[in-house]
């Protein structure tokens, strides 16, 4: 097998001719097009469909608008559906009845639609929510390469490929994250991934500037270290990316325990100011931090190839959101927090929909696929640490060099 490293001139063999990544243009160049425009037509993928799923929050944005209320909603036509999992509050059945999509047995049916041709203009993938194992290091087992293997198997069956996203971090496990990456840019796959929390709403309505120089960052998470793990570090990902360079990916990482905290905040590690302002927008307590670190939480380390390094503190219990401080070589200090919104249903998935919307539309991902290949890889490498005693651990693998998009966040992204 050849090397897993992905370099720059792979990331840009990648953009042409598999991803088609788009230049760094502004969000309202991206999302710029013709105010009439016939629907495309979507197949989804999806673990389970129950109320407030993943599932729901984003396909049901497409069956009943935006805000899933019955108004205004996305160019997109929900035509076929292959769901994984019927537990006893599953909806798809119902849905299928009222807004008369097709309930399918196989992937291979939701892309034809029971023809020889592929009879889709894009695939979303959502292995996320109900009973899948989880493996020794904590990571739930979601079949998100078992779903992109169907749909591939599919489009190379038929002769034909369309978009494709796949909800939050390709993989979870790296290994399955790098086939699915390599397999789109194999059959020129048009592909994205990724949370939602990027392009939610911030508090403070902050971001980094474009191509400025950091010099320092504090990053800070809660709940549980794969779930929210992947969270935490996408939405860093997105902020960090914009720093001058671009991107060159992480050279190692270590998970170390959050009784750690203290000592590295003694060596000057973790800079002390800038874990004070982001605990302030993420709602963290410092001396309860301190006097009793939470057992279930983390300190995450990155050291990027650059030579950033980044402490991430995953604070369950403590904190009660997602958020960093950036300092820039200037001295400016940017801290901000993700917001998690539950009204108007979750509206930071229909951020989220409007970048697969405008994906299925100009058949280009709106931002590249190689933000959440990092952070799939950072993830399942500290998850590795934690789970082999807190060594660190040098990754190779992860010297993912790619271009940025200067793209926006709500309520910037006009919907």
């Amino acid at each position: 097998m050849k090397s897993n490293h992905v370099s720059r001139r792979h990331v840009l063999q990648a953009s042409l001719v598999a991803a088609g990544a788009v230049a760094c243009l502004p969000t309202a160049k991206l999302l710029a097009g013709s105010t009439s425009r016939d629907k495309k037509r979507v197949a989804g993928v999806i673990t389970i469909y129950r109320y407030n799923s993943h599932a729901d929050v984003i396909l049901g944005k497409i069956l009943e608008g935006w805000k899933q209320d019955g108004g205004a909603g996305p160019d997109l036509e929900l035509v076929s559906l292959y769901v994984d999992q019927f537990p006893a509050d599953d909806m798809s059945r119902k849905l299928a009845e009222r807004f008369g999509f097709r309930l399918c047995p196989t992937i291979e049916e939701a892309l034809t639609l029971g023809q020889k041709e592929i009879a889709v203009d894009g695939v979303i993938s959502i292995g996320e929510h109900g009973d899948y194992p989880w493996n020794e290091k904590e990571q739930h087992l979601y079949p998100r390469r078992r779903f992109f293997a169907g749909i591939t198997d599919t489009f190379e069956k038929y002769g034909k490929v369309v978009p494709v996203f796949n909800d939050k971090h390709p993989g979870p496990q790296w290994d399955d994250a790098l086939w699915m990456y390599q397999r789109a840019r194999q059959l020129k796959v048009p592909f994205m991934a990724g949370s939602s929390l990027p392009v939610s709403y911030r508090d403070p309505d902050n971001t980094l500037k474009w191509k400025d120089e950091v010099s320092a960052c504090v990053a800070i998470g809660y709940s549980g270290l794969d779930i929210y793990g992947f969270h935490t570090l996408d939405f860093m990902q997105c902020l960090l990316e914009r720093r001058q360079g671009g991107e060159r990916g992480v050279d190692w990482v270590q998970a170390l325990p959050t009784s750690k905290i203290a000592e590295y905040l003694t060596a000057g590690i973790i800079d002390s100011s800038l874990l004070d302002q982001a605990l302030k927008v993420t709602n963290g307590n410092r001396p309860a931090m301190l006097e009793s670190p939470p057992a279930d939480g983390a300190l995450f380390m990155v050291h990027y190839r650059d030579g950033l390094q980044v402490p991430i503190l995953m604070l369950p219990g403590n904190a009660t959101g997602i958020g960093l401080a950036i300092r820039t070589k200037s001295g400016e200090t940017i801290a901000t927090r993700t917001e998690e919104r539950p009204d108007p249903r979750h509206p930071h998935f229909a951020y989220l929909l409007k970048g697969i919307e405008n994906m299925f539309h100009t058949g280009k991902p709106t931002y590249p696929v190689e933000r959440s290949l990092l952070t799939a890889g950072m993830l399942d490498r500290l998850l590795t640490s934690r789970h082999g005693g807190n060594q660190r651990i040098e990754t190779p693998e992860l010297a993912i060099e790619y271009d940025p998009v200067d793209y926006g966040y709500a309520p910037h992204i006009p919907l």
